[in-house]
């Protein structure tokens, strides 16, 4: 068997239509188009927006425009007036807030901003910081480290 032998199996391909081509080839005159009309004429017919006068669906649906970033990261507040109830040194990470139930999720991301008042000196692990927040902690003589994200939390 050689190249030029193959073939596809019989009755697996057909001949495609050509319209147009006299009235012994059954597509001849009209071409299947009907006769006269809109469907008729070359470049014929209504785009998809059009709905025979009835408002588009594109049109109804004013609040459905724009798109959703999959790729946004959904940070889970914490405040520091919150680790005001901590005691002093110890390191607040997001297991230790999961556990005291200021987060759902020990692995979410979790930012901490800068809302209410610190006495005391923490260190403060999070995945990200607010500037009033920064300076509050350290203003308590805390410290702050960040925590890389992960690729599950990206």
């Amino acid at each position: 068997m050689n190249l030029h032998d193959l073939r596809p199996n019989r009755g697996s391909t057909k001949k495609r239509k050509r319209v147009g081509r006299g009235i012994s080839a059954g597509q001849g005159k009209t071409a299947g188009r009907g006769t006269k009309g809109q469907g008729a004429r070359s470049g014929g017919g209504k785009g998809p927006y059009f709905e025979g006068g009835q408002l588009p669906l594109v049109r109804r649906l004013p609040f459905k425009r724009g798109f959703t970033n999959i790729n946004k990261i959904v940070y889970k507040p914490v405040n520091v007036g919150n680790l005001a109830d901590f005691e002093t040194g110890t390191e607040v990470d997001p297991e230790l807030l999961a556990a005291v139930g200021l987060l759902k999720k020990a692995g979410d991301p979790v930012v901490i901003l800068g809302d209410g008042d610190l006495a005391v000196s923490l260190k403060v692990k999070a995945h990200r910081f607010s500037s009033s927040a920064k300076k509050k902690i350290e203003a308590a003589g805390g410290t702050i480290s960040l925590i890389p994200l992960t690729s599950d939390q990206v």
